[in-house]
């Protein structure tokens, strides 16, 4: 009995995931860790999920620091750490220790990525490694009458050579080093390195793995997702950030504002981080969504006006039922909608029937010019989310022209008597509407 409960768990499992296997088949993500994680002895089985993650078809590219190496190579040759707001000041004895302790980082890397042993999860999987001179750096020079000497900043990401070590199907290695058109090498810090790798990229995804859990809030608890403009305020306000949070949190704002659509940080403590957070509904650490100019924030009063205008098309062809100016004031706390540089592109309504913790999804709709990137996906993960929040454990959609939309979503075909008694005495029997119903 325990064995035919753990394979219907397993079987469950694995069709929740086939979703995210198809989504991220193509995708480049770039991955980012420190020094510490490298020295754990779960490392190895972040490499065998590295290699499962090839495997499945994504484009990766992974980005080591090796801060405590350095440290370690530093002592034993008896040279004293200078820092200076957090920076190290790189002398030519620690540059020294910099290219040792990256070079040697690099080279463990590779053994794990090269692995094939039998009867071992990395059985078979011969990843090809690529690693070499991607990033052109200059020196951060003197800042606050500070020499800082060896250390330096990324000026250039050589995308075209990324991708092409990309499209050969290698795993893409870099370690935290920069050179100059001189011949110079600079120490760079891995989390810049990173962002500047997936900005030139348009990467998918920027994964940092970090020593907590991720954004956490006053109670300690996990914060699953901010908007970029949330994650602005928790950095320029007084917000209680370590500064390795504060950091990575720095990095995955600017990665968002400059064209990556996503970024995580997750805990490297946890293992199978990565499979957890790409393969599961809520993941396992915190989110940050969206570009520069676009948000997904709760309707107010003022949108009613740009939601009006945004249906009026759908309303017209029948895709929507009709609304009123009144009824859509009346019931705005309903709506969550999508805005860019201002105009509402996109919005989606959930109606609670607390009594049965049943949803109804609807006037779910996205601009012409929007469409087709996402965003319909997005709105309804948010209004999943929003559901959840209210103990809702079902939702319904009636729709008369995207029954495949929606079915391709987890939404299943129903019937009036999956509906609330209240909402069946509201049908419309003129529409015919087809019902869809998701559990969640």
């Amino acid at each position: 009995m325990p064995e035919k409960n753990n394979n219907a768990a397993f079987v469950n499992w694995f069709r929740h995931a086939a979703p995210y296997i198809k989504a991220h088949r193509g995708r480049t993500f770039v991955i980012a860790f420190g020094g510490e994680f490298v020295a754990d002895a779960r490392f190895p089985h972040f490499i065998h999920d590295v290699a499962l993650l090839n495997t499945l078809g994504v484009r990766l590219v992974l980005v080591h620091g090796a801060r405590p190496q350095i440290e370690q190579c530093l002592r034993e040759r008896g040279v004293k750490a200078r820092y200076h707001n957090g920076l190290r000041v790189t002398d030519s004895a620690s540059l020294a220790c910099v290219k040792q302790a990256a070079g040697a980082l690099r080279v463990e890397i590779e053994a794990l990525l090269s692995m094939g042993v039998a009867n071992s999860p990395m059985a078979g999987a011969r990843i090809r490694a690529a690693s070499g001179n991607f990033i052109t750096a200059r020196p951060l020079g003197v800042r606050g009458g500070v020499d800082f000497e060896h250390t330096g900043e990324v000026r250039r990401v050589d995308a075209q050579a990324l991708q092409k070590a990309l499209d050969d199907n290698a795993v893409v290695l870099i370690s935290p080093l920069g050179y100059s058109p001189t011949g110079e090498v600079f120490n760079l810090s891995a989390e810049d390195v990173a962002t500047a790798v997936a900005v030139e990229l348009r990467a998918d995804k920027l994964l940092c793995l970090t020593e907590g859990p991720g954004l956490v809030d006053g109670k300690k608890r996990l914060v699953r997702q901010v908007t970029l403009n949330e994650a602005q305020k928790l950095l320029s306000g007084k917000c209680a950030l370590d500064a390795g949070m504060k950091r990575h949190l720095a990095c995955a704002v600017q990665a968002c504002r400059n064209g990556v659509r996503r970024a995580h940080l997750i805990s490297r403590r946890a293992d199978g981080a990565l499979l957890l957070e790409l393969f599961t509904r809520d993941g396992i650490g915190t989110l940050i969504a969206g570009d520069a100019y676009e948000d997904t924030r709760a309707a107010t009063i003022e949108d009613v006006g740009g939601i009006l205008e945004l249906i009026a098309p759908l309303e017209q062809e029948g895709v929507l039922v009709r609304r009123s100016r009144e009824r859509l004031e009346t019931e705005i706390g309903h709506f969550t909608v999508m805005e860019r540089d201002g105009a509402v592109i996109a919005c989606a309504a959930l109606y609670p029937y607390a009594r049965e913790h049943v949803g109804e999804l609807a006037c779910l709709a996205v601009h012409p010019d929007y469409r087709d990137a996402g965003r319909g996906e997005a709105l309804l993960e948010q209004v999943e989310r929003k559901a959840r929040q209210q103990k809702i454990k079902r939702l319904f959609v009636l729709t008369t022209h995207a029954p495949h939309w929606f079915a391709e979503r987890g939404f299943h075909p129903g019937s009036l008597q999956d509906l609330p008694v209240d909402r069946q005495q509201l049908y419309n029997y003129q529409r015919n509407s087809k019902v869809f119903v998701k559990k969640i």
